[in-house]
């Protein structure tokens, strides 16, 4: 079995889309950083994004029995494409019926220059599988919302428009486990 703790990495503080602007995280809080850090299994697999936030957080969270694997593109956050860097009015406004049905029914529609929610799903179920079949007990995997939320979606067989109605904080823990069959949800959205 392999135990996936996926841990959403700390606020940007932005109040636009984020996607692959690469913007830092605020990991200024020592007391969430070592409460998460006690949280998570000491002697496991840790992976992230390559994008400045989730690897500086899992910076924050390493410790010598933690073996960090290298940044993974993969792990990156939805690429919004030309809405990244908007706020949702402006989004609305500059597409409204693509960007209503890109939350609405996601699936296929896709951010202008960007990627779609299966794209995203697809890539990230690739890293997930890799790892799973690579036999780690446990894997701590650092990324972002929309990455969570499709593993949410998978583990839980459920549509992505379900999955997008699960809250998934900043410094949050989201343990899915895969047994070699199947997955089962141990917790979404957990702040230690």
């Amino acid at each position: 079995m392999t135990s996936w703790w996926w841990v959403r990495h700390g606020p940007t503080h932005a109040k636009t889309m984020v996607g692959w602007r690469d913007l830092p995280a605020d990991l200024s809080d020592h007391a969430a950083i070592g409460r998460l850090s006690d949280h998570l299994p000491e002697h496991a697999a840790m992976i992230s994004s390559d994008l400045i936030r989730a690897a500086a957080t899992a910076d924050a969270i390493a410790t010598p029995t933690r073996h960090r694997l290298p940044h993974d593109t993969n792990l990156r956050e939805f690429h919004f494409g030309d809405w990244d860097g908007l706020d949702w009015q402006q989004v609305s406004a500059r597409d409204p019926e693509l960007s209503h049905a890109f939350w609405e029914d996601p699936g296929h529609h896709t951010a202008p220059n960007g990627e779609s929610w299966n794209q995203l799903s697809h890539r990230v179920s690739n890293v997930v599988d890799g790892l799973n079949d690579a036999g780690h007990a446990h894997v701590i995997a650092v990324a972002h919302f929309g990455v969570i939320l499709t593993q949410i979606a998978r583990a839980m067989q459920t549509t992505p428009y379900e999955a997008l109605g699960h809250k998934i904080d900043n410094l949050s823990v989201t343990r899915l486990d895969w047994d070699g069959a199947g997955w089962h949800v141990g917790a979404i959205n957990h702040l230690p």
